[in-house]
């Protein structure tokens, strides 16, 4: 897939969005990241996962997720579901029967992220061909 061409204007408003991200920050404000310590914990691999099956199955149990995300361990989407319930972008709600039953579901907020997230697979399923691509390129360059 050939790769849509960027205007010199598109560059400058990048440009632009990027001087506003980080021109006004020295040193000393970047122990303090919102790239790094906001997007990081929500951005991993599971996360990503776990919030898109969240936007399409609006409700899920703990079985049904791991069910869902592939290859992920008990111990790191319990851990992933606890930053992500840390920090707004989904709810757990516990319902009092025997056995207890667990539901998470996205919040408003974490809503707000799966459009981001969905403009994002969009992207990345569109070049794909592109970026497999390019690394066999490299691989024999």
């Amino acid at each position: 897939m050939e790769m849509e061409t960027i205007t010199e204007n598109q560059k400058v408003k990048v440009a632009e969005k990027l001087k506003k991200m980080f021109g006004h920050m020295d040193r000393r404000e970047m122990e303090y990241c919102p790239i790094r310590d906001v997007m990081a914990l929500a951005s991993d691999k599971w996360s990503i996962l776990i919030i898109l099956y969240l936007g399409y199955y609006p409700v899920m149990r703990f079985n049904h997720l791991k069910k869902r995300v592939y290859g992920i361990s008990n111990k790191v989407l319990s851990e992933r579901l606890k930053v992500l319930e840390a920090d707004g972008y989904l709810c757990r709600t516990m319902f009092p029967e025997v056995p207890v039953r667990v539901e998470y579901n996205l919040t408003d907020f974490g809503h707000s992220y799966l459009q981001k997230l969905i403009e994002l697979s969009e992207w990345a399923t569109t070049y794909s061909d592109t970026v497999i691509s390019n690394r066999k390129r490299f691989r024999k360059g």
